[in-house]
Formats: C-alpha cells, structure tokens, sequence
C-alpha cells in the first residue's frame, strides 16, 4: 500500500509528536505543529497517537493512492477533495484504489494532517520518523516531499481493518466513503483566524517595565511572514525591561515567548532551538499550543493571564476529552 505524490503542495513533511531524549545534544525535539489534530488522526484509524502523518502547510499537495486505504484528515480546513467531491474531515475516510486526493484553497487554520491506516512505513531516526529539515534527518530522507515520491504504508490494526470492512460496502462516491459520525466540535480546540491565546507568566515576566507588562495583555499583536516551524515572530507593542538584563542561556519549550533587544515578541514552536538567551515573557498554555499552530502570518493574535492551576486544569480537561473519544471511537467500531 502507497501514496505518491504527484504535487508536493507548500511544505508537505512527515511528523509524528516528536525527537525526546536528546535536546542535550542540540538536537531539537521537532515534531507536529498541532499535536492534537496529529493524535485525533491516528485515534481515528486505530494507529497509535504518535504514529507519524503528514503535515500539511498553507498550500496542500495532491496526492495518488495506489490501494484501497484508510485515510483521516484532521486540523486546518485546507478543501481537501477527490473527484471533485469534498472529503469529510474529523472521520475516517475509506478511499479506492487509484483515487486521487487534492487539497485546495486554505479556508481556515493553515496546517493539516492526513493519516493513514497502520501509519507510514517510514525508518526511526533516534526514535523518531519527524522531518527536522535544517538537519535533513527523518522523515522522508531529511526533506520535505517531492513530486514523484512514494510512500509505503504498514499494515492497518486490527480495528482498522475492521473500519474498513465496514466502509468498504458504503459509498458516497466512486471514489471514498465515509461514516455519518465525526469528532464532536465540543472538544475541539477552539480555531480561530484571531484567537485570545492563554498564557502563564515566564521567568522573567517581572522583569520588563510595568508599561509593557500591561501592554502585552492589551495590545493585538500581528504574525509576521517572518514566521516558520521555529517560532512565530509577532510584530505589535514594543516590550521594553526594566533595566538592562544580562542572561546566561536557559532551556525553552513548545510555547516559550521570548523578547529580543528589538522588543517584538517571538513565540517558539515545533522546530525550535533547545536553549535562549532572551528574557521569557511568558509560556503559551498547553492546551492552546494547537490553536496557535493554526494561525497564518499577517492574522492576529491577543494573550490572557491565567495561572498554572488553571493551565493544568485546562489540560488535564483535554486530556480527558480525548480518553472519552477513545471510549467512544471504540463503541462505533462494536
């Protein structure tokens, strides 16, 4: 079982939920922008939650599937069609050999992700398949896809197997069938093209000036096209410390906001650096980490101040939004 690409789209990379064990050696931890839409992808197929898939940017790929396969296709709303027909996101997706996949204009959020049945059969580099592109290690040989390349499937879990058994005798098309249950809105995160990010304070968030504290939970700032897998640059307000700070350089997360000396604000993603030496702001919470991942440069985006219980609530909220998925994903397969 296959896929090859006939257009690779903007940025089209394998990612699975990421590179631990090894930030020591400078080697980042990369892994999928929007962790949720990844993990809910591959609950929908019977993969496991870190099974790799691919990570769609902007501009999405067309793609031919050489055999009857399973597919999800999660996150950002990229019009992902075949044959003319649109494809259903949120669900799994029984697709007919020799189909062809597209995605179209980027409607809303701008990064999706498209799993397959029994995930990629793609080798582990350091215990990972995520593509870290400046390194050109994982993924598909380090890079991003290109026209004419194939990817191999393994094989579909057992409950795969059973979902596709089951949509192998429905057909809303010549193409694919699709169920009528989908992953309920209610415990999706909430998208948006200009969305209130929560945030906790970071280690040096009573550094900057009083001015700029208030500021930073006032002012709107902008994503600038600057921006990447390694950090989001935000152009706004400038932040200012209080005094001059010198900094000896300390680890950072998915989330992490750092101030340069310009004053403009850089949030750190995926692909970002294992250590910074700017003053941190603040920390993006977990559970907003997806939304942040969906926006495209030029939107918009404002913070909120919460408190880590709060931010811990939040996720362990989420956390147990997606156990009771899994309940359920198991009940429609009885």
């Amino acid at each position: 079982m296959s896929i090859k690409i006939i257009r690779p789209g903007l940025l089209t990379t394998l990612q699975d939920l990421g590179r631990y064990g090894f930030q020591r050696y400078g080697v980042i931890i990369s892994g999928a922008m929007d962790q949720f839409s990844l993990r809910i992808a591959n609950l929908l197929l019977g993969n496991k939650e870190n099974s790799a898939c691919l990570e769609i940017t902007m501009m999405g790929p067309s793609l031919l599937i050489k055999k009857d396969t399973l597919i999800s296709i999660c996150g950002g709303n990229l019009s992902p069609k075949i044959g003319g027909y649109p494809v259903p996101q949120w669900r799994s997706v029984y697709v007919k050999e020799g189909s062809i996949l597209e995605f179209g204009a980027c409607v809303s959020g701008c990064r999706a992700y498209l799993s397959v049945a029994g995930g990629f059969n793609i080798q582990e580099v350091m215990g990972s398949k995520s593509t870290y592109l400046r390194a050109e290690i994982g993924g598909f040989q380090g890079r991003s896809l290109k026209e004419n390349d194939v990817l191999e499937f393994s094989e579909p879990s057992d409950e795969g197997i059973n979902i596709i058994k089951k949509l192998s005798s429905m057909s809303e098309s010549n193409y694919f069938a699709a169920p009528k249950w989908f992953v309920s809105t209610e415990i999706l995160p909430k998208y948006s093209s200009n969305p209130i990010i929560r945030i906790i304070h970071g280690g040096e968030f009573e550094k900057f000036s009083a001015k700029s504290r208030e500021l930073f939970f006032t002012s709107e700032f902008q994503v600038t096209s600057q921006s990447d897998r390694m950090g989001y640059r935000l152009k706004g307000s400038t932040l200012e410390l209080s005094q001059p700070l010198e900094m000896i350089s300390e680890a950072v997360s998915f989330g992490t906001i750092q101030v340069p000396p310009d004053g403009n604000p850089i949030v750190l993603l995926a692909d970002r650096q294992t250590t910074g030496g700017y003053p941190k702001i603040a920390q993006v919470a977990s559970v907003d980490l997806p939304i942040i991942a969906q926006i495209k440069p030029g939107e918009r985006i404002r913070f909120k101040e919460i408190s880590i219980e709060e931010a811990q609530i939040l996720y362990i909220q989420r956390e147990l939004d997606i156990k009771k998925l899994k309940v359920g994903l198991t009940l429609s397969r009885l």
